[in-house]
């Protein structure tokens, strides 16, 4: 079985394989923004400071993703990687350590949930209208988010390890049964339906974290059970400061790349609670809708990163050349899906979540301006997973860096200043152009240092 998987992996036509590998992992990655959706929609309909506090949150959820996938992507691009060059055993240290670092993980973040809830909302909240209402929510919803993280930190670690071995079927399995609990209890919890009290924005976060924690389980049986090439026990486990190191040299890049979504919303906040809490319900709105486009091209590169370290650990260039290449065009494809969708429907996007006149007053020019660039941002993305998936993920780090902290905040301070709430989204488009030339600058500083000598044509087996 084990053999079968790496001549998949190494072998396949490329387009065949990359299909194969993604859509399970697309599938289950539009369920998850589907019930992120789910999730705001019945919080919006609950009241609008249910929403305001919801969308306040979002930014240290987001922290939780970006520290669970980075370390996630340090993995799978390790464990890809000495899968190709048959190191068997590094591969299973690598994917147990994985696991140590996840529960390393929670354990942080449920001290942050613990102490530190309150103290991030009221920092907020203390001008806003009703801003004691909305602490008091965001409180309760935040800390459960924390405190029980433990579920989506281990349920990403059994998704990347199964990435890295080729099988992304029973990720989608996970997602489904995950989201589906979900979205049932969502409002039941929410309106206290049947035996269950009302519980609002609490019985939205208590309706995610179990979700979370049921998707967990499976994950771990189908790592245990499925699994052939990698074998993972906690029995006499040793942390391994080698393994460790390396899943870190390419995931603490990728972690800070990605919690600098969550600076740069916190961020955003600060300059849109100036304005309203409309216009924070706004971008918490947005974020919510541009997952519909973007968690697809996510499942697409999270298929597309065990490929590219396979080949790159068995010395095939080619295969890496095409993989990238028909991963850019599908990538472009589903972000101009995405940018016209924004254009023609903004209005009824806004409207799932209960949408105010002010809201739809500011989000309507909002969602058109964002998503201009969304397809330079499918390019963007995929070249970043490239260089996680050689091992360098430095690079990926400086180009959310530019994008996030050193181009878009400072232009939307600007643009805020000078023409008010409507001019500050044009910081995205703007924001996006200059990451796209910094992405295709880095591509060729790649392709000359990790992919041009890379001398092991293999032929491709038709029909596998």
């Amino acid at each position: 079985m084990g053999e079968i998987r790496e001549n998949k992996m190494g072998v396949m036509p490329v387009k065949k394989l990359l299909v194969t590998m993604s859509l399970p992992i697309m599938i289950s990655m539009l369920v998850q923004a589907l019930y992120n959706i789910v999730d705001s929609v019945f919080v919006g309909q609950y009241s609008e400071s249910a929403f305001a506090a919801v969308s306040l949150a979002f930014p240290l959820q987001m922290l939780i993703i970006a520290v669970a996938v980075g370390t996630g992507v340090g993995i799978n691009s390790l464990l890809s990687r000495r899968l190709g060059e048959k190191k068997f055993e590094d591969a299973s240290k690598a994917a147990t350590n994985g696991i140590f670092l996840g529960i390393l993980s929670w354990v942080a973040f449920a001290l942050i949930g613990i102490f530190f809830s309150r103290m991030f909302f009221e920092s907020f909240t203390a001008g806003l209208e009703n801003g004691s209402v909305i602490a008091d929510m965001g409180t309760q919803y935040l800390s459960i988010c924390l405190i029980f993280s433990f579920g989506v930190f281990i349920q990403i670690v059994c998704e990347r390890i199964l990435q890295s071995t080729g099988i992304t079927i029973f990720n989608m399995i996970m997602q489904l049964i995950g989201a589906g609990i979900n979205i049932v209890l969502d409002p039941i919890l929410i309106f206290g339906i049947g035996p269950f009290p009302e519980m609002g924005a609490a019985g939205a976060a208590i309706a995610t974290v179990i979700g979370q924690i049921v998707a967990m389980g499976f994950g771990l049986y189908f790592v245990k059970h499925k699994v052939k090439e990698v074998k993972v026990t906690m029995k006499k486990f040793r942390p391994s400061g080698r393994i460790i190191k390396e899943i870190y040299k390419v995931g603490i890049p990728s972690i800070i790349m990605q919690a600098l979504v969550s600076v740069m919303n916190v961020g955003f906040n600060f300059i849109l609670v100036g304005f309203s809490a409309a216009a924070v319900s706004v971008l918490g709105a947005y974020f919510r809708l541009q997952s519909f486009i973007f968690m697809p091209v996510f499942g697409l590169t999270n298929g597309m990163i065990p490929i590219v370290a396979y080949n790159y650990g068995a010395r095939h260039r080619q295969r890496i050349l095409d993989t990238v290449k028909f991963a850019v065009f599908l990538s472009v494809a589903i972000m101009i899906v995405g940018m016209v969708a924004f254009q023609l429907f903004p209005a009824q996007l806004l409207e799932m979540f209960n949408a105010t006149p002010a809201m739809l007053e500011i989000g309507v020019s909002a969602l058109r301006i964002i998503s201009l660039c969304f397809a330079f941002a499918g390019v963007g993305i995929v070249f970043s997973c490239v260089f996680q998936a050689v091992g360098n993920g430095m690079l990926s780090m400086l180009v959310s860096l530019c994008r996030q902290i050193v181009v878009l905040l400072p232009v939307a301070y600007i643009l805020a200043q000078i023409g008010g709430v409507h001019s500050v989204w044009y910081s995205f488009p703007v924001a996006e152009c200059v990451s796209l030339v910094l992405s295709i600058v880095f591509y060729k500083y790649v392709y000359k240092r990790y992919l041009k000598n890379l001398d092991n044509p293999l032929v491709e087996v038709p029909g596998m």
